[in-house]
């Protein structure tokens, strides 16, 4: 090696903990007190924040980001994922001015958790956020402080949970779809592409919509609106007046 040139080798803090079976990319970081477990693999350019935890077998690709947050055993986190950030949580006082809440707890994943690049999972501020085993997140995804998700959820790309909303077990959410603040949803429910969650949903099965109904009633609901701008009534009849024409089609299938 020539005169003034060094190996690189990943910055390991001396108080963190790495298991000697882990890979560490050359450029990766780990910060004072971090614990990174067995067989686990650091890609180039993450960086593993103080006091986080990593468990065995976790995957971190290229340029993931670890603060205040718990990732459990078998997990895989792809390039450009931001854990544990603060939340998006502001008031405003009688002068307009505004001020940060305090986003002081952590994140909590769980185990065989796998998720997509470019997603973003924010700390908690009054309670941890949580992701429960075996839920897989797309691509840029959403997750606000506060939030708590089930175990073996499906999240496709561009959903969002906004702050301190609920996901019970098993559920799938579309692409884009969104829950609303404070907002709880059941075990076993389907959010079709689009949809926005603003009550909450206490029996499981299909929901569609802005706002979001079963899916059922909102195929209904579309179909009697197409078919009045194209002034067919039920049946497909043809409506000859205005008044008709104005009149809601409730019972098309």
């Amino acid at each position: 090696m020539s005169r003034g040139r060094r190996a690189l080798r990943a910055l390991v803090h001396a108080s963190a903990h790495v298991h000697p079976s882990a890979r560490l990319a050359q450029s990766a970081v780990v910060h004072e007190r971090a614990y990174v477990g067995p067989l686990c693999e650091i890609g180039e350019g993450s960086v593993v924040g103080p006091s986080v935890h990593v468990g065995g077998r976790t995957k971190l690709h290229a340029n993931v980001t670890l603060q205040n947050c718990r990732v459990g055993t078998d997990c895989v986190l792809h390039s450009g994922v931001r854990i544990g950030a603060d939340g998006f949580g502001f008031w405003v006082d009688t002068a307009g001015d505004v001020h940060k809440r305090p986003q002081l707890l952590r994140v909590l994943l769980g185990d065989h958790v796998e998720v997509g690049a470019g997603t973003c999972i924010d700390r908690g501020s009054w309670r941890d956020t949580m992701i429960g085993s075996h839920t897989k997140i797309d691509n840029q995804v959403q997750i606000g402080h506060n939030v708590h998700v089930g175990r073996g959820c499906l999240l496709c790309a561009h959903a969002a949970l906004a702050g301190s909303s609920e996901l019970g077990d098993y559920c799938t959410l579309g692409g884009k779809s969104a829950v609303a603040d404070h907002i709880t949803v059941c075990d076993h429910v389907r959010l079709a592409a689009c949809s926005g969650v603003t009550k909450h949903i206490t029996q499981c099965g299909d929901y569609a919509g802005l706002p979001a109904q079963p899916a059922q009633a909102w195929r209904r609901e579309i179909a009697s609106l197409r078919a009045m701008a194209a002034g067919r009534g039920p049946g497909g009849r043809r409506l000859e007046s205005e008044r008709e024409v104005g009149t809601p089609v409730d019972d098309v299938s």
